[in-house]
């Protein structure tokens, strides 16, 4: 996985078109678009939007559904973004949940992820898990705590 880059889509007029996506990617491309058609698959959206504060067009993955009394409810699975040859991926999970992904079938590579992941500041009580993607080796993973974020409601 890359960890380095520079990061696209900074541009508030150019939209995250396939075309352009396609060409930040370069090689990294069919895992991106692996990843875009499993989306579906774990009932999640992307919602591409313009940020100021970061001066990025970011993807927010959305998990909707019912709630008991028929409300509608969403929430954010994890936030993504275009780099210079990979794609981010970066799953905030509550920090009282760290404990519980150690039972997940997850690669070695991914719970170290986990262990050296460090909580954002003292009120926000997250911590971020980042992947940078440039091949479909980590998808897996990244599902896995897909899933597991989204089955906290």
């Amino acid at each position: 996985m890359k960890s380095t880059g520079r990061q696209f889509l900074g541009q508030p007029d150019i939209q995250p078109t396939e075309e352009v996506i396609a060409e930040a990617l370069k090689e990294a491309n069919p895992a991106y678009v692996k990843f875009i058609m499993e989306l579906e698959n774990h009932d999640i959206q992307l919602e591409w939007r313009y940020y100021t504060d970061g001066k990025a067009w970011l993807g927010k993955g959305l998990h909707r559904w019912t709630g008991p009394r028929g409300g509608n409810k969403e929430a954010t699975v994890f936030w993504l973004s275009i780099w210079d040859g990979f794609f981010r991926v970066t799953i905030y999970i509550p920090e009282k949940s760290r404990g519980e992904f150690y039972r997940l079938p997850l690669k070695d590579e991914v719970k170290q992820i986990v262990t050296d992941s460090r909580q954002m500041g003292n009120t926000l009580k997250y911590f971020p898990l980042v992947f940078n993607v440039d091949s479909d080796q980590m998808l897996e993973e990244v599902f896995n705590l897909i899933d597991f974020r989204k089955s906290m409601k």
